[in-house]
């Protein structure tokens, strides 16, 4: 695993660092030789600069490019900037000033043409807050060139808590120095970074740190398969969902298919009797469990035009029926496409209270969740795994998008650790916590932003959750096993092209 840090605790181990005894021109010079060592260089190279210590970066970095012959100018956003750190550095430069003004237009403040590479060093990961007129234009001016871009330690603008932005430097290659922060990750970060790096400067952590879920970490979870096993070994999973109005007979066989490839034992499929005949083609390996099930209009008295027909059925509440079900089975995942009637609302609450073992909760599911007490889940006995999107989450806690992408990571903890559960916070890169630890999952496309995706990762979750003794770290290695397989499915059919369908049939390979 990788850490990744918090703004704050980053600024606290930097601190840390220089009162310990690291001098911060000493600093200075190891993060400038790190972007130095990260980039195939093409001059000449326009270093943008800034004020603070991202900026005093950039000026060492300008050193070492003169020393090695490459040409090199520095552009500052503003005069009187820290230069304390160079007393004995003379090779660089003259930096002609970026003169602030919020009237000039980019143009005319900074002209980048003629440059092969554009290092941005404006602004640090503690920027927040908009962006001042005069660096604005600086990072028209930066995202406008068709140079090489290289941003340090973070895009100029881009926020390092939550990877949100209103404008930021778009770069082909970020070199964040010291740590990692959740901001390389959430939210906007994939788009506005090509390709990323860090750059170990000896910056022992203080505090907390968040864990970045790397390969090796999935294979350590996995694990290798004894000989003498068998199926009970890994796992029976139960899988509730569909209706006929979301039926999605091709995602429940996803379902199926994607819990099988990732190592359950047995897989049963718990779905309204009235879709058996529809499932049945589309499943092999797994085994069907007929529930009990009822017209939404004999269950919804207050029929409208949201009714289609007395064929619109849903699962109906057997209790004996999902004693039944759930009496031999490790996971019990629950929600997809099952809808939000009676019945599903009855055996949600039936597994919340009755059922001790592992169960996961996803689309439908959470909707029915959100308006339960929370005292539901959280006296619960066995493991429960969350897995919203924002606007799910957003149900969830009762809070805005908005005020859930201001912290991210703080968000999804507080929930989890109010409701004793697992969160697995879906987005561009997924953030998975107890409520204590945190891990970051950076993998994952936007071909993934399809009908039956979500399915596929309940799917994995079902299996490997039944046989990963830490749960939570379970949960992360599912997602990562998603999002790896839903980026060979992009390189195979792109992310236009491909389907649900397609990251399944890549399991296999991401799991070998």
């Amino acid at each position: 695993m990788t850490d990744v840090l918090s703004v704050k605790i980053m600024r606290q181990s930097d601190a840390a660092a220089i009162e310990s005894g690291t001098a911060q021109s000493e600093l200075m010079m190891r993060a400038a030789k790190g972007v130095f060592s990260a980039v195939s260089w093409k001059a000449p190279v326009a270093i943008v600069c800034g004020k603070g210590n991202n900026g005093g970066d950039g000026k060492v970095l300008s050193a070492l490019l003169s020393d090695a012959g490459i040409e090199n100018t520095v552009f500052e956003s503003e005069t009187g900037g820290r230069r304390y750190c160079l007393k004995s550095f003379e090779t660089i430069p003259p930096s002609p000033c970026l003169t602030p003004s919020p009237c000039l237009t980019p143009s005319a403040c900074l002209t980048l043409e003629g440059y092969n590479t554009v290092v941005d060093c404006l602004l640090g990961t503690g920027f927040h807050g908009d962006l001042r007129p005069e660096i604005e234009a600086a990072v028209d001016a930066i995202n406008a060139s068709s140079a090489y871009k290289v941003s340090v330690d973070i895009n100029s603008g881009l926020n390092g808590d939550t990877g949100m932005a209103k404008k930021c430097v778009i770069s082909d290659l970020t070199v964040s120095i010291g740590s990692y922060k959740p901001g390389h990750f959430l939210n906007m970060a994939k788009d506005v970074m090509k390709s990323k790096v860090n750059v170990d400067i000896g910056i022992p952590p203080v505090g907390e740190v968040f864990h970045l879920i790397e390969e090796a970490d999935v294979k350590a979870a996995l694990g290798v398969r004894a000989n003498y096993s068998n199926k009970g070994t890994y796992g029976y999973c139960a899988l509730i969902g569909g209706s006929t109005r979301y039926s999605g007979a091709i995602r429940l066989a996803y379902l199926a298919d994607a819990a099988m490839r990732s190592g359950a034992g047995v897989v049963k499929i718990a779905l309204p009797q009235s879709l058996v005949h529809d499932v049945t083609p589309h499943i092999l390996e797994s085994t069907l469990f007929p529930l009990a099930d009822v017209s939404r209009n004999e269950e919804d008295k207050n029929t409208g035009p949201d009714v289609m027909s007395t064929n619109d059925r849903e699962v109906s509440y057997d209790p004996a029926q999902i004693d039944e079900l759930i009496s031999n089975v490790k996971t019990v995942t629950f929600g997809m496409g099952i809808g939000t009637g009676e019945g599903a609302a009855a055996i949600l609450k039936h597994l919340l209270t009755k059922y001790e073992g592992n169960l996961v909760i996803d689309a439908d599911g959470l909707t029915l969740l959100s308006g339960l007490a929370g005292d539901t889940v959280r006296n619960r006995k066995g493991s429960t795994v969350l897995t919203p999107h924002i606007k799910e989450f957003s149900r969830l806690c009762g809070k805005d998008i908005s005020e859930i992408n201001e912290d991210p990571i703080g968000n999804a903890r507080q929930y989890a650790s109010d409701t004793n559960t697992i969160v697995l916070l879906k987005g561009p890169s997924t953030i998975v916590t107890d409520g204590d630890t945190v891990y970051i999952v950076d993998r994952g496309c936007p071909g993934m932003a399809t009908a039956g995706s979500g399915d596929v990762l309940s799917g994995i979750m079902s299996a490997v959750v039944s046989y990963v003794p830490d749960k939570t770290l379970a949960a992360a290695v599912a997602a990562y096993i998603n999002g790896a397989a839903g980026e060979k499915a992009s390189a195979r059919f792109g992310d236009i092209s491909m389907t649900a369908g397609d990251t399944v049939s890549f399991i296999p390979k991401v799991i070998m």
